[in-house]
């Protein structure tokens, strides 16, 4: 018998029952975003089998096969069984009905399921930090008055979602690249996943879905700028390759930072995780400069280069934040600067950084667990 309620030893095979609701399918390459790599396959295979399953102890025990998994390499996925439809019904009065509606039938197209691997990360990066994606819980948005939609707490809406908020037909290529837009208090990401490959941007393309976003959110929450991205990929040499290639490009328009003035690249890991608590923390870069350096004053640029502080004749840029943007535009300064610096970073991001900046006598490494100590988040 296994039992997949939260906190339990197969919290595991909740987590997956969880995810594959809303993305219909989930990429076996990424078990370590969930944690417990040798955990997750071992239940996997179990429940690849016919198994006795419940949610509780309370609940009734449902006999099947509850996942399936095909495909191979990159494409090797995991999918729902009708047997876990029960399942699914237990875990809130909507979700099955949000199931079935969006994943009536699979394709086998590698396009498909790609576009679904994607969201399926994503939304897994969303669990781990405590960010809220069940479309069945997050508060209705809509494109017809001005009106305040409580979100109780971190939200990230797929992209899927904001075609069925206009009347009209939407053109479909604006929403290939952009998975969805995640919501925390103050502000608003448009959220990208590039696995395992550079981000091509497509700037008119982006441009569409980012003034989509701006409408939804001016509509629903507020805002009126929506200017930032984050980024995600399986490891921060695509951050590297991105910037490179951006550099490679003579039209504006295919740059990654034309769009959008701030990217933040998040890796598809516990670091990501972290960073993602962080970046959705209210007012994060505020408290996160005033965490490191004590005083607003330190970091009041004079014109020279963007940097947060200048200490001991020495200009101090945090990259903390991992904008690539940003720090794009520090790199070109530095072309034609002289001054002493000293950039702030993680350890995962060494290596890039060593790499891009051509030194790593500069790098100043910060435990990321101690910054979201600093912030109250853990």
């Amino acid at each position: 018998m296994i039992t997949m309620r939260p906190g339990s030893q197969r919290s595991h095979a909740f987590r997956l029952l969880q995810l594959l609701t809303i993305s219909g399918e989930f990429p076996t390459k990424s078990f370590s975003v969930l944690g417990g790599v040798r955990i997750i396959r071992h239940l996997v295979l179990r429940l690849t089998s016919v198994q006795d399953v419940r949610m509780d102890k309370d609940s009734p025990a449902y006999t099947g096969k509850m996942f399936s998994v095909s495909g191979r390499g990159q494409l090797r996925t995991i999918r729902l069984c009708k047997c876990a439809f029960p399942l699914i019904d237990e875990l809130h009065p909507g979700a099955l009905e949000c199931y079935l509606s969006s994943f009536g039938k699979f394709s086998s197209s590698s396009v498909h399921i790609s576009r679904n691997h994607r969201v399926a990360e994503v939304l897994a990066l969303c669990m781990m930090a405590d960010i809220e994606f069940r479309p069945y819980v997050l508060p209705e948005l809509q494109k017809e008055r001005i009106s305040q939609t409580e979100m109780k707490k971190c939200s990230f809406y797929i992209a899927r979602n904001f075609k069925k908020l206009d009347n009209l037909e939407l053109n479909k290529t604006i929403y290939t690249r952009v998975t969805g837009a995640l919501f925390y208090s103050g502000g608003c990401y448009a959220v990208y996943n590039t696995r395992n490959a550079v981000m091509k941007w497509n700037g008119m393309g982006e441009y569409k879905a980012l003034q989509h976003i701006i409408e939804i959110a001016r509509l629903n929450t507020g805002l009126n700028e929506v200017d930032s991205a984050v980024l995600l990929g399986s490891t921060p040499e695509l951050a590297l390759k991105t910037m490179l290639q951006s550099d490679e490009n003579s039209k504006r328009e295919l740059r990654f930072d034309t769009v959008y003035k701030k990217v933040h690249f998040v890796p598809t890991s516990d670091d990501g995780v972290t960073l993602l608590k962080t970046l959705t923390t209210p007012d994060w870069n505020r408290k996160m400069l005033n965490a490191i350096f004590g005083d607003d004053s330190l970091y009041k640029n004079n014109g020279i280069m963007e940097y947060d502080a200048f200490i001991e004749d020495k200009y101090i840029y945090s990259h903390l934040d991992s904008d690539i943007a940003r720090l794009y535009r520090f790199s070109e300064a530095l072309k034609v600067q002289s001054e002493p610096f000293e950039v702030l970073c993680y350890p995962w991001q060494v290596s890039f950084l060593e790499t891009y900046l051509g030194s790593r006598d500069i790098l100043r490494i910060i435990d990321p667990s101690d910054l979201a100590a600093m912030l109250g988040k853990t």
